[in-house]
């Protein structure tokens, strides 16, 4: 398999749909009116865990590529300070946010100049496959809490 292939196969991962759901296939199946809601005793809404997923692929994206990059601060900068959405506009952007910053990832990863072990432009040692393979992780853990919550609003059935 060569770099490109490789690079193919991680993206596949990336979106989801190869181990895991992809969020594009239930992201919309929870209507606004219930994505700030703690089922049970969960400590997090739907809102809250996309937050923390859509913020934490754009800081590793960042790290990556930016000129100038700015650690953000762990924990706090990575979830919200509510449990709901401003608006529904604000719920609406950052789902497209979220979309785009990987689709701009995608780019970055297939453009032939980017190889997946050379150093990330803000690391030392972490390489481009490293800190993809921190977002295909961090994204499926958290995409199985989403799952989670659907099931116990009574609105996801797989």
């Amino acid at each position: 398999m060569d770099e490109k292939q490789m690079k193919e196969q991680l993206i596949k991962h990336l979106q989801g749909g190869e181990a895991y759901l992809s969020l594009a296939n239930f992201l919309d199946e929870i209507p606004y009116d219930k994505i700030g809601k703690r089922p049970g005793t969960l400590p997090y809404s739907f809102y809250e865990v996309f937050y923390h997923i859509a913020y934490a692929q754009k800081d590793i994206i960042e790290y990556c590529t930016a000129e100038e990059y700015k650690s953000a601060n762990w924990p706090d900068d990575y979830w919200p300070e509510t449990q709901f959405p401003e608006s529904e506009e604000d719920w609406e952007e950052l789902k497209a946010d979220y979309f785009e910053c990987r689709k701009d990832f995608e780019d970055f990863i297939m453009n032939p100049e980017n190889q997946l072990m050379q150093p990330v432009k803000n690391g030392e040692n972490q390489t481009l496959l490293r800190e993809l393979m921190l977002v295909i992780e961090h994204t499926s853990y958290h995409t199985g809490q989403l799952l989670v919550i659907l099931r116990l609003l009574g609105l996801h059935k797989s």
